[in-house]
């Protein structure tokens, strides 16, 4: 138990140390807009470190929706077909660990302990560096330390000048791109998609994901200029959705022959970003067979993605933050529980289309319960529910994850009702934790 204690000390201490620097994701939108973002510190501190992102193949993903399934599916598959694989996203839901995995298991607690006190020489000689820089960096080093033959490195914040734009990869993947993080990105989604774009370079191959034609424009401009041949899911790969059911859903690829394929993750947009990870894989120039594409797309796991965590009454765990990230939630609702009401569990960052995103669910929503979760960003729970209210919604406040999710599931006890949890990624985290709490008792 000692050791126990000693560990869980020594891994919170490395947290707060990573937490003592400058961690934007924690900032409000106009302190985000003033910040200094540029590659110059993490190029220092990856010089520093003697450059460990140079041993490992690299797949490099970018975009405002879906990057972290199509990531997720890429890692899977990269794993079925026998390579060590790392994968490294942000932000994490529960522990900040899973941020850098390998073959599907998060570094563990005392590996990253040892791997923050390594790098702590090279972070104090360069001034001004962040978490998110001083993270990727650890998540970069620790893939070379054990020895990965290839790494899916998910962008942070847009593109052009995220901390992991230091890598050279072998493919460039854009997902879907809509209207977030404007303060930073820019307020159209042409100069979004151009810092999106930032992440291809010269000659590498570049795939992208279905966009409206004002991204597309950008996206194949850029790729013009850089000389790097793009490849446009829905035109160059073609695809469509089969049967689905609550377990999975079917979509066939022709590649130019037809590839089946299954995979656990719900509504038509994973179907999309499946197609798009499919793309990324064969572009990537890493060997690897439809088999191994089949097998690892089946077991892909990616929480809080339309996850149904009970089935009577429906409880749903989503991660939808934005309008168009609704529109697909709302979707999904529509395909799996048709004309059936919605009791949401909702909490939102300050800086996003809140109106919006509640506006995609109009003529779905039976109860609102307004949450705040433990994010500095979070909005008052007085403002969502004023905003519910002149929507029409009956809503509520609930002080806690497990008030909101306790009431939400006595709602909706007697009838065909259906609990979703969305509006923020962070407020889904708590959720799950209080869902996991309750199923403990």
């Amino acid at each position: 138990m000692l050791q126990l204690m000693d560990e869980d000390t020594t891994y919170n201490q490395a947290l707060d140390y990573l937490y003592s620097f400058v961690d934007y994701s924690l900032k409000k939108s106009s302190e985000l807009a003033k910040a200094d973002f540029n590659l110059d510190r993490m190029r220092a501190l990856m010089a520093a470190l003697e450059n460990p992102e140079r041993q490992y193949a690299i797949i490099h993903v970018a975009g405002t929706k879906g990057k972290g399934s199509t990531s997720a599916l890429m890692a899977s598959a990269l794993s079925a077909a026998g390579y060590k694989t790392g994968l490294y996203t942000s932000p994490h839901l529960q522990d900040y660990v899973e941020r850098i995995q390998i073959d599907g298991k998060p570094v563990s607690h005392a590996g990253l302990v040892e791997i923050v006190e390594e790098v702590k020489s090279a972070v104090e000689s360069i001034p001004l560096l962040t978490t998110f820089e001083i993270t990727t960096a650890i998540g970069l080093l620790y893939f070379a330390q054990q020895k990965v033959d290839a790494a899916v490195i998910e962008v942070g914040l847009g593109g052009r000048l995220d901390a992991t734009n230091v890598v050279t990869p072998r493919v460039a993947v854009i997902t879907s791109l809509s209207c977030d993080h404007m303060a930073v990105l820019g307020n159209t989604l042409t100069l979004i998609a151009g810092e999106k774009a930032g992440i291809i370079k010269p000659g590498i191959p570049v795939v992208s994901a279905p966009q409206v034609d004002e991204a597309g424009a950008v996206l194949e401009k850029v790729s013009a200029e850089r000389n790097a041949p793009l490849t446009t899911v829905g035109r160059e790969v073609r695809f469509e959705t089969g049967a689905h059911t609550l377990d999975g859903q079917n979509l066939t690829l022709f590649t130019p022959q037809p590839l089946r394929l299954r995979i656990p993750l719900l509504g038509a947009h994973q179907a999309v970003n499946a197609a798009t990870a499919y793309a990324a894989l064969k572009a990537s120039g890493l060997t690897i067979s439809e088999e191994a594409v089949r097998k690892g797309f089946a077991e892909v796991s990616w929480p809080c993605r339309f996850e149904i965590v009970q089935r009577h009454p429906p409880v749903i765990l989503d991660s939808a933050h934005n309008p168009d990230s609704f529109e697909k939630l709302a979707q999904t609702l529509e395909d799996y529980f048709p004309g059936r009401p919605v009791i949401l569990i909702f909490g939102s960052s300050e800086d996003k289309d809140m109106a919006g995103m509640l506006d995609k669910m109009k003529g779905k929503l039976s109860f609102l319960l307004a949450t705040k979760s433990i994010h500095p960003r979070a909005t008052e729970t007085a403002k969502i529910i004023e905003l519910a209210n002149s929507l029409g919604v009956r809503a509520e406040t609930a002080a806690s994850m497990d008030t909101a999710l306790a009431r939400a599931l006595e709602l909706a006890a007697d009838g065909d009702k259906i609990v979703v949890s969305a509006g923020s990624m962070f407020v889904t985290a708590e959720v799950k934790t209080a869902w996991q709490k309750l199923n403990k008792k």
